[in-house]
């Protein structure tokens, strides 16, 4: 895969910040400008010069370029679904236990966010399989990440349907290292990951609410396939630091989602008995209604909008394109810039 380095060209996504630390991320196109109520910045003045060179705009205003990393584009990437924040996506990596060369399954791809980074962690020697029922949010996914890498990476492979129905048709049983399940319902796909996964493999499951925690892990337990689930969250809180004014920031990233993570057994072992206190494992009715995608703020995006996510996915990665040097930039139509972002 490409690396991100070298003096700007065309096609390249590029972060600028300016006065008062106001961030826009942009494709550099030729013609291109960016345009602010501080002035106007041509894209032309970046090209042949390296990442964290200072640009002055018509009013003599200093914008710092850099190119992005992974979790600046995350960020700012068009998402046809809620997107797996970095911080988590670095807690799966991690938890998981990630490898160059792993055979990972991922369910579902949403909009790409977790996508690039178990692409980055599997390498070129590893293979992806990513799973998403619905066709458009897979065609923004594969916009963004084509216009993160510069091209599509050989060993990813997008399958858009049911993990439950396509898993078995897919891989052969116990030949996948790790699944990554970021769906509603994980337990409803949770016996064909068990067949897939080698002995020993991970799976991990990344769910919004407590009551979709609660319910997955009762099911890893009842399915005897896997030893003791384990869950957690990741918060992260910036510092102020600047002299002795040391202090935490007054916003903070807090809850986003919880982790839970288990291992496979091996076929036909018992795990050694869990001792622990009586607790309610049992649902009613009324328990399921809970976990429904309405109850636990699943939202549907409009046709509208995802159209315009997708048209955005695809301008970002004709740019790579361009900048890869693989479409004339003469022939390519321009890429239009990227909606400015808040740092």
């Amino acid at each position: 895969m490409p690396r991100p380095r070298g003096p700007f060209r065309y096609g390249d996504r590029v972060q600028l910040t300016g006065p008062k630390g106001r961030m826009h991320t942009v494709t550099l196109r030729e013609g291109g400008e960016l345009h602010t109520h501080h002035g106007v910045l041509k894209h032309e003045q970046l090209i042949g010069h390296p990442d964290g060179s200072v640009f002055e705009n018509s009013s003599g205003h200093e914008y710092l370029a850099l190119r992005p990393l992974l979790r600046d584009f995350v960020m700012s990437m068009p998402r046809g679904a809620a997107i797996v924040y970095p911080k988590d996506a670095a807690a799966i990596v991690a938890q998981a236990d990630i490898f160059p060369g792993a055979v990972v399954v991922e369910a579902g791809v949403g909009s790409g966010a977790l996508s690039l980074s178990l692409l980055r962690a599997v390498g070129t020697e590893g293979r992806l399989i990513s799973f998403e029922r619905r066709a458009e949010f897979a065609e923004v996914a594969r916009g963004n990440v084509e216009t993160f890498f510069g091209e599509m990476p050989d060993f990813w492979e997008v399958r858009e349907g049911d993990l439950a129905e396509a898993l078995p048709r897919t891989v052969e049983a116990g030949s996948i290292d790790r699944v990554v399940l970021d769906m509603l319902a994980p337990w409803e796909v949770m016996d064909a990951v068990a067949d897939a996964l080698t002995p020993g493999g991970v799976v991990i499951c990344y769910v919004a609410t407590a009551t979709q925690l609660s319910r997955v892990a009762e099911y890893i337990r009842g399915t005897g396939a896997f030893t003791e689930p384990e869950a957690n969250e990741t918060m992260v809180r910036g510092w102020h630091v600047e002299g002795l004014a040391v202090r935490p920031d007054h916003r903070m990233v807090a809850h986003t989602g919880f982790l839970i993570s288990a291992r496979r057994l091996a076929p036909g072992v018992v795990a050694p008995e869990v001792k622990r206190r009586a607790s309610k494992n049992s649902f009613s009715d009324e328990d399921v209604e809970i976990w429904t995608p309405g109850a636990v703020g699943d939202r549907d995006i409009t046709d509208k909008n995802l159209r315009k996510r997708i048209r955005e996915a695809q301008k970002g990665a004709q740019g790579a394109r361009i900048a890869s040097g693989r479409t004339a930039a003469a022939d390519a139509p321009a890429a239009s810039e990227a909606p400015a972002t808040d740092a």
